[in-house]
Formats: C-alpha cells, structure tokens, sequence
C-alpha cells in the first residue's frame, strides 16, 4: 500500500502545533508480518534556529518505520479466538535533530520519536450474513512520551456492509467500512471507502469527533 494524508493537529503529537501531512508505504510481505514507512512534513519554528525563511513552511519531515506482527490467527484453536497482534512504531531515533547516532533513548522524553508507542492487539470479527461484518478490537499502547503520553488500554469497532449484490445501491454502500475507537486518549470516529475492486481507498477520521483528517490509499495485491 502507498498512502498519503492530511493531518489535522489534534491528530498529531504535540510536536505538530499545526495541521500537516504524510505520505506512506506498506508492505505486508507475509500474512502475518507487516512493515512501514511513513514521512511526516514539519514546517520551521518561527523564532527557531532554522533560516528565518523557512518559517511557517515546510522545509523537513520526520521519517519513521512501524512493524506489526501476527502472533496468533483469528480461529486458530477454537472459532471464537481472537486474532492477536504486536507491533511498535518508531522504535529508534537521534534525541534531536543535530545528531546522526541513532539509538532507543530518543524515543522517550522530548526526543525525536514523536510517533514511538508499542502495542499488542487483539481483534474479533463476527459475520451477519446479507448484513455485514462487525469487528470489536482491544489492546494496550505503551510509551515513555512526555509530550504525547499513550499508556493505557485501547478499544474499537468496525462494521464493513456486505448487502447482497443486487442493487447498484446495494454495491454502492458495500465499499463503505464504518469506524470508532478511543486511543487512550481521545474519542474518535471515522470511515473508509473502497472502490475499483479495492485499489483505491478513502480515509477519513473525526478526532474527537470534531477534528477532520482524510487521506487516500492506493493498494497493491501481490496474491
């Protein structure tokens, strides 16, 4: 998958005190191991060290890599088994922008790993034949973030339609996958849409239920 979006602030860590954006890929290489890269732009700190004409404007991005693995398949031992995840994001970074030696101690505190958390998931899907399908997910999210602190328990939902195919109203709302969730911090709704046999999505979230971000995603299916 490559993606690119549009982040509200709300969004973002604290880092970010203005909307800004992000491009992606996604390279799911196995089932069960998922990896990405992700660019975040920044715009100079007006009063910063930075050449005063780059501030206001993005002039820098903040890159980080993000892996998830699938440690347990949904239904492996009994059909009511969840699948179960972990993964991290931005596992190492410089402490600041002015040092090249990477290493874990600039993920925590003030350092440049805004977007560092680890987590382990665990999701459960449930059919309603002609109707759809619901997903319930939970999970725990841990950093050592002054800025942006996520320790805590996370939960969400999904429900993606699955009407039967005979309208083109039917077929229409069959792309549509509904979403909320709350990150251990805020509260936050959002959908996503598929179309041209999923190659190309629609993102969109509510952060707080207020905050508009959005974004598209285009996918590659290499089976």
């Amino acid at each position: 998958m490559a993606g690119t979006s549009y982040l509200v602030h709300a969004a973002t860590p604290e880092h970010w005190w203005y909307d800004t954006y992000n491009y992606y890929i996604n390279i799911t290489f196995f089932p069960w191991l998922e990896v990405a890269y992700t660019c975040t732009l920044h715009k100079g700190e007006v009063g910063s060290d930075w050449p005063e004409e780059t501030w206001g404007k993005f002039r820098n991005q903040d890159r980080q890599f993000s892996v998830r693995l699938r440690v347990w398949k949904e239904g492996w031992w009994k059909s009511w088994t969840p699948q179960v995840v972990a993964g991290l994001n931005d596992l190492t970074t410089t402490m600041s922008a002015l040092e090249n030696d990477y290493s874990p101690d600039g993920v925590g505190g003030y350092g440049n790993g805004y977007w560092n958390r680890y987590f382990v998931a665990a999701t459960k899907h449930v059919d309603y034949p002609g109707i759809g399908n619901l997903g319930v997910h939970a999970a725990y999210v841990y950093n050592r973030r002054k800025d942006y602190p996520l320790n805590g328990p996370t939960f969400g939902t999904n429900f993606r339609f699955g009407l039967p195919r005979t309208t083109l109203a039917n077929k229409a709302i069959n792309g549509l996958n509904l979403m909320a969730e709350y990150d251990s911090r805020t509260v936050n709704v959002g959908a996503e849409y598929s179309f041209w046999k999923d190659y190309i999505n629609a993102v969109v979230e509510l952060n707080q239920g207020k905050y508009i971000s959005g974004g598209l995603v285009f996918k590659i299916h290499l089976k």
